[in-house]
């Protein structure tokens, strides 16, 4: 009987500030005018494996979301961050 904790998916712009995650996946975008986003997206880093926090949110409306990947923070518009789906542990 396995006592790991199951793994929670949510968007990276809804990951709490300060809270380690894993990228599980990067959406495919339903328009294909958004697919060089995404692109660019996996070009920078974004890439399922790899950990990112988000460290801090804009004011006003949380924008742009200051997200770190490795040693590098990045701003990221919530519209972008909804494309990275990310894991963390549930408690």
């Amino acid at each position: 009987m396995s006592t790991a904790a199951s793994p929670l998916e949510l968007s990276l712009s809804d990951l709490p500030r300060n809270t380690s995650a894993v990228i599980s996946r990067i959406l495919t975008p339903e328009d294909p005018d958004q697919q060089h986003l995404v692109l660019r997206l996996i070009e920078i880093g974004f890439l399922p494996g790899e950990q990112v926090r988000v460290i801090a949110h804009g004011h006003p409306g949380h924008e742009p979301i200051a997200a770190r990947l490795g040693h590098t923070t990045f701003a990221l518009r919530r519209f972008e961050a909804d494309f990275i789906r990310v894991e963390v542990a549930s408690t």
